[in-house]
């Protein structure tokens, strides 16, 4: 097996990654990537109560929403699988359904949208009945071991259906470098994007997704494995680590409040892409402060956008996405 540090390939095969790589300051619609919530509802259309604008989709009802994006310039989506009709179990088993959520929508994606760069978000939490991001020790502790090598297992899975990027959001240690040599021993590394969300916070911001995904923890929380808000430091530590395990892109989440952190991950790791999430609870914010008539949707948008790109950012995850679409000119 080659070493992870000489695996290249995957982080420029697609012409997407490409241009992220160029790392421009500038707006385009290129730099914007839509999350998806994806249920195994086939024929799902339901608006989020949290997040104006906002549906869970079916793989039937999904083609519809993303054709007309595509026209305007949609070039990314991340999927979030719900699962709604089978029951969660404690290891996650519906995370890798291959009649599940995320795979059926890959695969209909792939095949409706040749021109679409699809990534599958990578966790546990949608689709374990306790709704922590690994598996847990009797005692409810993170098992880091086992959640790993599952990790590892459900990004594998989603490569194999045509997922051009994995994204493992669950803070699990060492699962950057544990998801890379599963990748590289199926031969799949030289054209899979790995994009880790190595410095994702826990933070109060992520109410409006739980709620869409139905992923709120059982009990407990998950600051044993989510960062501090004032760790500046082991958000250094995390992402020199994953860079080190192999991620092609490192991501910061959340966006606008820790824009710090942003520009720290671009210094640590100039020659990565650097991703930031801009979540749910921002998202809320600000439709309802818009909504009181304290600036404007669209001004206020396009303004944290440029926030972000200066920060460090080439690759922005907002919901906010089909409205940029119109609002930026290429």
């Amino acid at each position: 097996m080659s070493d992870i540090s000489s695996q290249l390939h995957g982080g420029y095969a697609h012409d997407l990654t490409r241009a992220w790589s160029a790392q421009s300051s500038s707006l385009t619609k290129s730099m914007f990537m839509l999350p998806l919530f994806i249920s195994d509802d086939e024929q799902c259309n339901s608006p989020l109560k949290g997040m104006p604008n906002q549906h869970r989709w079916g793989v039937e009802t999904l083609p519809g929403f993303i054709e007309p994006l595509v026209r305007k310039g949609l070039r990314s989506v991340i999927l979030f699988g719900v699962p709604e009709k089978k029951p969660k179990d404690e290891t996650g088993t519906l995370a890798d359904d291959p009649e599940g959520p995320v795979i059926s929508a890959i695969k209909m994606l792939r095949s409706r949208f040749p021109t679409l760069y699809v990534a599958a978000d990578v966790c546990l939490c949608e689709y374990t009945s306790h709704g922590h991001c690994g598996i847990l020790h009797p005692d409810g502790l993170i098992n880091n071991v086992p959640s790993v090598q599952r990790l590892a297992d459900v990004a594998f899975a989603y490569a194999k259906a045509g997922a051009h990027c994995v994204a493992p959001s669950d803070m699990m240690d060492g699962r950057i470098g544990a998801i890379k040599k599963k990748l590289i021993e199926e031969g799949l590394a030289g054209k899979t994007t790995l994009m880790a969300y190595s410095a994702k916070f826990s933070s109060n911001m992520y109410g409006p997704f739980r709620e869409a995904v139905a992923s709120a923890p059982s009990f407990g929380d998950r600051r044993c494995y989510q960062l501090p808000a004032q760790a500046r430091g082991l958000a250094r530590r995390a992402i020199l680590r994953d860079v080190g395990e192999g991620a092609d892109i490192v991501m910061v989440k959340p966006g606008s409040i820790y824009l710090d952190i942003v520009s720290e991950a671009k210094r640590i790791a100039p020659d990565h892409p650097v991703a930031v999430y801009h979540v749910s609870g921002e998202y809320a914010a600000l439709h309802a402060a818009a909504a009181a008539g304290v600036y404007d949707l669209r001004a206020a948008v396009i303004e944290l956008s440029h926030a972000m790109a200066r920060a460090g950012a080439s690759i922005v995850l907002s919901y906010f996405t089909p409205e940029l679409l119109d609002w930026l000119e290429a």
